[in-house]
């Protein structure tokens, strides 16, 4: 089962700058500050219908952004992989190790390691 708000909250941060400043404030405030709509109808003075229209409104607006860029997609499909890879280095540098000992292959699995952890993803 996958999470909608989860997922939401994942677009609004590649996708959230794209929104007006009142859909980006109203969104915020639901997902990730978790208002209901009538707190956050309160706190801008709109109707509760007002807030719910625009939250309908700026989800409608990421998933059209992903689905025509795949960023969120695309990012976790990268973080995977630069986990696979330390994984895949890790073990490498274990078997170096544990059987080789060589030094200048220590050296690349190191740098291997330290640039993916770098990539930050």
């Amino acid at each position: 089962m996958r999470n909608v708000s989860l997922e939401l909250t994942l677009l609004f941060d590649f996708y959230g700058d794209i929104l007006t400043e009142k859909q980006h404030e109203i969104f915020d405030l639901y997902y990730n500050e978790d208002l209901s709509l009538a707190e956050i109808a309160e706190h801008l003075e709109i109707t509760r219908q007002g807030v719910r229209d625009s939250i309908v409104r700026s989800e409608e607006i990421l998933r059209n952004f992903e689905s025509k860029l795949g960023l969120a997609e695309k990012f976790g499909k990268l973080s995977e992989d630069v986990k696979s890879i330390v994984s895949s280095a890790e073990r490498i540098k274990l078997i170096n190790d544990t059987n080789y000992r060589n030094a200048e292959l220590d050296n690349c699995i190191n740098g291997i390691i330290d640039r993916a952890k770098a990539l930050d993803v």
